[in-house]
């Protein structure tokens, strides 16, 4: 009898454990097949392939460095001064503004306002009367304008020459868009003395060597971000009638037009015979009023080739703001009355920035650093590399010796750059890595401030 009952407990326990073994056999299967399913729509749903490589920009990991080490920026290319009083002043009227249209959306293409004042600006200086209607488009931002104009105008498989170092957007639009950039680099003719953003040139012969029969698309940046070089009427002539002889579409982003320092002129390549035809300029309001953070760009050109900005922008954003653009074309009528003034804001600026920018040449030469001189622009390449034997480089683990500087520099001495390998190809990030690009757009105690840490790093022993 005892050993019945024992057999019979023995057996209960047995199921007890096999339901427990079963249970927990269907759980794992549940949990591998839930995991099965998760790593199908994890691969299904991965970021597209033309996007790779651009997930995380020099622009966010700086920023987050920013923020945990607090150094003085003179990285990001914005002011920390207030924009014009009449610019502001022009966008909270608009805000507060009875007129009811002023709130709502404007035409797709651009607030007939602005180009209409856009149109009395660039006319003359282009020496043609340019449609505000078929010829221009607003955007946002001068990035949108130029995504609009590559996307617009690249099937599979065209080729894109950008010249580095190049803004790090165009190369990831140009991917996006199906098309392949072509790198030509400037190249220094200078390494020590002064030098000037003039001395960085293309070589004529590698220059030749870009173009074929999948040349698509010439992206001149002038005045050049980040060398500040402004490209001479001989040098746009021969990248003009390369253009010509290959049948070759320019995109000219002349965002930095009205920041160009005497006695160098700004030419624009649409001016020079035949380009009209093939030459889509883009320009901004955000660096025009030093408004960045409006995010209001435009670019104008043929109505052929406007056209393909039109179809793209309405099928991604339709329109831009309103009552930015309304106040922005309010501010430029008021400079175009005062043109010729010395209190318009398009002369005053570049007059205000030549200061800054001899200013922070002189302290980075007395620290024994080389600066590069632009001719335009608010940016200043700097060769860090005479001081490289204070600098930890062997603290970071970068790839690239001019992000190891950046960073060890934001952390140990509290001030910010931005490393100009992130401008250039992978094939030519070598290029960049002796400089470090610093902004000068702005206050005068934010370059002192700058200038008291440089040299009390390069005089500690």
């Amino acid at each position: 009898m005892q050993v019945a009952l024992r057999n019979i407990v023995f057996l209960f326990l047995m199921l007890k454990q096999l339901t427990l073994l079963t249970a927990a056999l269907s759980k794992n299967s549940s949990l591998l097949n839930s995991s099965r399913a998760m790593s199908t729509m994890t691969d299904k749903f991965k970021l597209p392939q033309k996007y790779k490589g651009s997930e995380y920009t020099v622009w966010a990991e700086f920023i987050d460095l920013a923020l945990k080490y607090k150094p003085l920026n003179l990285g990001q290319g914005f002011p920390d001064f207030a924009a014009p009083a009449h610019v502001t002043k022009n966008l909270a009227e608009v805000a507060q503004s009875d007129e009811p249209l002023l709130q709502q959306y404007t035409r797709g293409y651009g607030h007939l306002r602005l180009v209409n004042v856009l149109s009395k600006i660039y006319s003359p200086l282009i020496g043609r009367e340019i449609d505000p209607k078929t010829e221009f488009i607003t955007t946002a931002g001068a990035y949108e304008a130029l995504y609009s104009a590559i996307l617009g105008h690249t099937n599979f498989g065209d080729e894109v020459i950008l010249i580095e170092p190049f803004f790090d957007c165009y190369e990831p639009m140009v991917t996006a868009a199906g098309g392949k950039s072509v790198f030509v680099p400037l190249r220094p003719t200078k390494t020590n003395g002064t030098i000037m953003s003039s001395d960085w040139k293309l070589d004529p012969v590698e220059l030749e060597k870009a173009f074929n029969e999948k040349t698509k698309i010439f992206l001149l940046n002038t005045p050049h971000n980040p060398v500040g070089k402004v490209f001479s009427k001989d040098e746009l002539e021969m990248i003009a009638g390369l253009c010509k002889k290959w049948n070759v579409l320019v995109i000219s982003d002349e965002v930095y037009e009205w920041m160009v320092y005497e006695p160098f002129k700004h030419i624009r390549i649409a001016t020079l015979p035949d380009m009209w035809e093939r030459t889509i300029t883009i320009g901004s309001a955000g660096k025009t009023f030093s408004v960045t953070g409006w995010k209001t760009g435009w670019a104008y050109g043929p109505a052929h080739l406007i056209h393909n900005l039109q179809v793209v922008h309405q099928n991604n954003l339709n329109s831009i703001n309103t009552p930015t653009q309304e106040a922005i074309a309010r501010s430029l009528e008021e400079e175009v009355a005062r043109r010729d003034s010395p209190d318009c804001y398009l002369v005053s600026l570049a007059r205000e920035l030549r200061g800054k920018r001899d200013f922070m040449a002189k302290f980075m030469t007395e620290i024994g650093m080389v600066p590069t001189i632009p001719e335009g622009g608010y940016f200043m390449m700097v060769d860090w590399t005479p001081l490289a034997s204070k600098v930890g480089l062997a603290e970071e683990s970068d790839k690239y010796r001019d992000y190891k500087y950046a960073k060890w520099m934001s952390k140990n001495n509290k001030l910010q750059g931005i490393p100009p390998s992130a401008f250039y190809s992978e094939e030519h990030k070598h290029l960049g890595e002796n400089h470090i690009r610093y902004c000068f757009i702005k206050k005068d105690e934010t370059l002192q401030k700058a200038s008291d840490i440089l040299k009390t790093w390069a005089s500690s022993k």
